[in-house]
């Protein structure tokens, strides 16, 4: 799950005391952070906590924005007495040891510090923007501008906002507050509480590098696009976000299955997969899959071609297929037959199709109940 990436950063960086805010529909989630990440030892002070909205506001509400979801959790935070407070967002794809961005923090005696990255000023309209001087301390904030500014220097280039915010408790603690006590405010940090403070708090910005000094790979997935996207970038021959870097483990709950398996040797009827990322339990049967990651217990059957695809667990793929560039959903069963991703016209006649051309399947298009399926759905 894309979570673990956030998490696995945080238990790499030393990071043991970690509080998962869950909005509504959240039981999948909550199921896989009781499988993934139970390991952890309270004795010790060690935990993943799930923090569910809390209604302690007047208005008994789900939560109102990230700020809201922290002061709903102040008591507990409080509780823990830390002195500083790393913010992280759930659906960020990367690997970054918090503890560098926690020591800049002190050491430039910041209020609060914001993770930033420079990207493509075409892509900066969908993340907050941010302005520095020449100490990076921030000197204007703006949440997802129309006409986002380039980094003076860098024509075509935006700085902005990983989502990732280190604050010193005591002005957190008085940020909320008063937060949320504003009846206008949104309760959100990208719109109120990072732009709103900048003038009065030293707000500073953490450039994430790598080694070599140049931006570090992130990828926000927030769209099905960029979900796609960083698939297939994973199947490269050397992706930047290593999966197999022991140094540096991605940890999540696996089911156990046995391993891939890839059966049939005739001409034209072969079982084979090249630059892709095949999980344990799928089996392709005659089948070839190019480019593309298959989730665990996905079958495929004899003479389909999957191309530049992701797919997710226990699908079934009948045979003659062909599917490209296209997200299959999980416990979709494709007919015989299917051609999916080379017509979007007709694709979006019964599919979702984005406006860079990638196909999304799920089993309501389909027709297909999901649980009368997988009745017993222990596994994820």
């Amino acid at each position: 799950r894309i979570i673990d990436f956030t998490l696995s950063n945080c238990v790499n960086s030393g990071i043991r005391r970690i509080g998962v805010l869950t909005q509504y529909k959240s039981h999948s989630l909550i199921r896989h952070l009781q499988r993934a990440w139970g390991f952890m030892r309270a004795e010790i002070g060690e935990f993943v906590e799930i923090l569910p909205a809390q209604q302690r506001t007047n208005k008994k509400e789900w939560y109102q924005g990230t700020a809201d979801a922290l002061f709903q959790n102040i008591d507990i935070m409080q509780r823990h007495r830390p002195e500083y407070v790393l913010v992280l967002g759930g659906d960020h794809v990367y690997t970054m040891d918090y503890s560098e961005m926690l020591l800049y923090h002190v050491q430039t005696g910041a209020d609060f510090t914001v993770g930033s990255i420079e990207v493509p000023a075409a892509e900066a309209s969908a993340f907050g923007v941010m302005t520095v001087d020449e100490d990076m301390r921030i000197t204007r904030f703006t949440e997802k501008p129309t006409h986002p500014d380039s980094i003076p220097g860098k024509p075509g280039t935006t700085l902005v906002s990983m989502g990732i915010y280190i604050f010193s408790k005591d002005f957190l603690y008085k940020t909320l507050i008063a937060d949320a006590g504003n009846p206008d405010s949104a309760h959100d940090f990208g719109k109120n509480i990072i732009p709103e403070n900048i003038g009065d708090a030293r707000a500073m910005a953490f450039p994430f590098r790598n080694k070599e000094g140049l931006p570090a790979y992130w990828r926000d997935v927030g769209t099905l696009y960029s979900y796609w996207q960083t698939n297939m970038e994973l199947c490269s021959v050397e992706p930047e976000l290593n999966l197999y870097n022991r140094d540096w483990p991605i940890w999540t709950y696996q089911p156990q299955y046995p391993p891939a398996k890839f059966i049939l040797d005739d001409e034209g009827r072969r079982g084979e997969a090249i630059d892709s990322l095949i999980a344990g339990g799928c089996i392709l049967s005659g089948a070839r899959v190019k480019r593309s990651v298959l989730f665990f217990a996905t079958t495929v059957e004899n003479y389909s071609l999957i191309k530049d695809s992701v797919i997710l667990p226990k699908v079934s793929i009948g045979s003659h297929c062909r599917i490209t560039r296209a997200i299959i959903d999980k416990g979709c069963v494709i007919e015989d037959g299917t051609v999916i991703g080379e017509d979007p016209v007709e694709d979006a006649k019964r599919f979702h199709v984005t406006r860079e051309g990638i196909t999304l399947v799920t089993p309501a298009m389909l027709g297909q109940n999901l649980y009368a399926r997988l009745q017993n759905d222990y596994d994820g």
